[in-house]
């Protein structure tokens, strides 16, 4: 299942809805978000309690293969075909036809023929609730990231210290 929302800049506003689109979209709890290092993203407002935010370390879009390869297919399967100098077009209508097609109508060979939708209903009875979810957060007791990268990697070497001691 994927969501795909076109903003007009990187600010936390648009962030947060988009997550809010998200939420709205995928019939499941989330239970993490995992992103690049973007400002974006680490506003407190976005790392909502009831979900852990994952950043990927800098510099490795590898880590992050399933978005690099859901956007390649963007690529090459929708944003293709799309005049993007027609400024008649309306493109948030576009991409929302687009995500449903790729969700409902488009079979996937990593789902052995499947489309995205038909998976879900055949899990849908191993997905657990929200409030389950959420309970599991709060008790892992997992603080907000910061921004700084270089202050997470002290805060690692600190905890390695206490544990070896």
């Amino acid at each position: 299942m994927k969501t795909i929302r076109i903003y007009p800049n990187k600010k936390a506003e648009s962030t947060i809805h988009f997550l809010g689109e998200i939420l709205n979209t995928f019939p499941f709890p989330i239970q993490r978000i995992q992103t690049d290092w973007g400002t974006e993203f680490f506003n407190y407002d976005f790392q909502y309690d009831f979900i852990k935010f994952r950043p990927i370390k800098p510099r490795t879009p590898h880590l992050n293969g399933k978005v690099e390869r859901i956007r390649q297919t963007d690529k090459t399967e929708f944003w293709s075909l799309i005049d993007l100098s027609d400024k008649t077009l309306n493109l948030n209508e576009m991409t929302i036809e687009w995500q449903n097609f790729y969700n409902r109508k488009r079979s996937h060979f990593s789902l052995n023929g499947k489309m995205p939708w038909q998976k879900l209903k055949s899990v849908e009875h191993l997905i657990p609730i929200q409030s389950d979810v959420s309970e599991k957060f709060l008790e892992s007791k997992e603080e907000i990231l910061p921004r700084n990268y270089e202050y997470l990697k002290f805060i690692k070497r600190k905890n390695k210290k206490t544990i070896l001691q």
